[in-house]
């Protein structure tokens, strides 16, 4: 897969994995909201549901969501 040609495909893009991962991981978005608390960010369900439908977020969040799914080594490309 080629790299996002425009902003709007890099969100569309990097909600969809996430929403990958945590399906791959079996990681519910109230287990994430749990995680997410170990890397000193305060989210809900709600806030993570609506954060990746609209697929705009800070690079906190995303790092924050890697973290938690102790995931290293992340290609551009798997974006």
């Amino acid at each position: 897969m080629g790299f996002a040609k425009s902003e709007a495909e890099i969100a569309e893009r990097t909600a969809r994995f996430i929403k990958a991962e945590l399906k791959r991981a079996n990681v519910t978005y109230d287990d994430l909201a749990e995680r997410l608390k170990a890397h000193g960010l305060q989210e809900t369900r709600n806030s993570i549901t609506a954060k990746l439908r609209r697929g705009t977020f800070p690079a906190t969040f995303l790092i924050g969501v890697l973290a938690a799914l102790e995931m290293n080594g992340v290609k551009l490309e798997d974006l």
